[in-house]
């Protein structure tokens, strides 16, 4: 089975490899694109945030929140650390709540378990791409745009609860704890954070011109269709195919709920080495898109 897997993802490749070649100009037109959409958009949305959560993550913060959130997450049947992660992927996004929940495995504060059923529903859309981007620039109204973050963190607190699991945390006591005299001093985490956030950047960035790249000939095919073909595959090239109208809003509800294909590969990037596997995270945002779609087509009424 893993060499047929194995052949069949060669000759995909090849296929992909033939396709640049024979299009280069396109291709390399398209490559351009994405740069600048990293530069215009992605960068500055998601680097400070990134940097910021490590630092917070690294100054305690997933101590200092657990017990002004262990009322919330206990309804997941998680610890109150993991607040943290939902708090900074709702006000980040995308990937930032799967490497906030990382870091907290990483530094003892959730088990392996409690770490993956958090991932089903702690990483999530910028608000400022839902508000702006999406409700400001396609729709032309903020008040959609509102409407959009508020199904979407909605959405995120519902699929929630398709992970709680059995609450048994075998092994708990047994995690290590970050004593006081552990939290590196504010200069350490600053320069911890920066660097550690500037790699993440590349990662997510060499993710996004890539599946640009891949989706330029879907968006090509106009329609519906073709919208939901590149918000499948990738958020951001998603936004000049929708069309202001309520299926559009229902559309960008559904595809920022999944977040797309690109975005899973970023995730995959962030989680690297922390042991934490995808298969919970791919779940939980395909609940999320259909929760995120169905409130999306209720809410529309309202605003079509």
């Amino acid at each position: 089975m893993k060499r047929r897997w194995r052949t069949g993802a060669c000759l995909l490749l090849c296929g992909l490899l033939i396709w640049f070649l024979a299009d280069a100009g396109e291709v390399r037109a398209a490559a351009a694109e994405g740069l600048a959409l990293c530069g215009r958009s992605v960068i500055p949305a998601l680097f400070p945030f990134m940097a910021a959560s490590t630092m917070l993550v690294s100054m305690g913060f997933g101590e200092w929140a657990s017990p002004r959130l262990a009322g919330l997450m206990s309804l997941y049947r998680l610890p109150g650390p993991a607040g943290s992660a939902l708090l900074l992927g709702l006000a980040g996004g995308y990937p930032i709540g799967a490497r906030t929940a990382a870091e907290l495995h990483k530094k003892g504060l959730l088990t392996l378990d409690e770490a993956e059923r958090l991932l089903g529903f702690c990483n999530n859309s910028n608000p400022v791409f839902l508000i702006s981007v999406l409700g400001g620039g396609v729709f032309a109204s903020p008040r959609a745009g509102v409407y959009l973050w508020l199904i979407h963190v909605l959405s995120a607190l519902l699929t929630g609860f398709f992970f709680r699991g059995s609450g048994k945390t075998p092994g708990r006591q047994k995690l290590p704890r970050v004593s006081p005299c552990q939290v590196p001093s504010l200069p350490a985490a600053f320069v911890e954070g920066v660097r550690s956030a500037c790699g993440s950047m590349v990662s997510v960035c060499g993710f996004v011109v890539f599946f640009y790249v891949l989706a330029s000939p879907l968006a090509k095919r106009g329609g519906l269709l073709g919208a939901g073909l590149v918000g499948f595959l990738e958020l951001f090239s998603l936004t000049p195919l929708l069309a202001a109208d309520r299926m559009g809003f229902i559309l960008a509800s559904a595809c920022a709920g999944w977040g797309g294909i690109s975005i899973l590969c970023q995730t995959a990037a962030v989680l690297e080495g922390s042991g934490l596997r995808l298969r919970s995270y791919a779940a939980g945002k395909a609940v999320q898109a259909l929760l995120a779609g169905g409130l999306a087509a209720a809410v529309s009424f309202c605003l079509f």
